[in-house]
């Protein structure tokens, strides 16, 4: 498999943590705690798509063919990392349940979708940067 350049991935990582940081900084400023908040929103988004591509192309190996790896869904991808022992039963089922609450809440991007979101984040820092690790030793 081609080594996989997971920069991006890392840094939008990276970029979460800090918003979060800033976050809990900026509890007084309604302004600021809202710019932080968005940024939290978007980056878990943002993480959230590229770690499905990401962990797709992980896969390739473990399938027949690689088309049937592309024609896999979000879930079915975490469920087979976890079948091959790329990630543990536990992280795939937070992985799903990160899914769940951006699919359950797509349309909604209010506070409470926000808050939410926002209550997710200290497991999904972790289990981001562990998914990264997992990604850099497959490539």
């Amino acid at each position: 498999m081609a080594t996989l350049n997971t920069d991006y991935f890392a840094r939008c990582i990276a970029t979460l943590e800090r918003a979060q940081m800033g976050l809990s900084q900026h509890d007084g400023d309604p302004d600021m705690y809202d710019i932080y908040r968005a940024a939290c929103v978007k980056e878990f988004e943002i993480i959230l798509e590229q770690s499905g591509k990401l962990l797709k192309k992980c896969l390739k190996p473990y399938f027949a063919s690689p088309k049937l790896v592309d024609n896999l869904n979000f879930k079915d991808v975490f469920r087979h990392a976890a079948k091959v022992g790329l990630i543990s039963l536990e992280e795939s089922e937070r992985w799903l349940s990160y899914r769940d609450n951006r699919n359950d809440t797509a349309h909604d991007y209010g506070e409470g979708f926000a808050d939410e979101t926002l209550g997710l984040l200290p497991q999904f820092i972790i289990d981001a940067y562990q998914l990264n690790q997992v990604i850099n030793n497959q490539s």
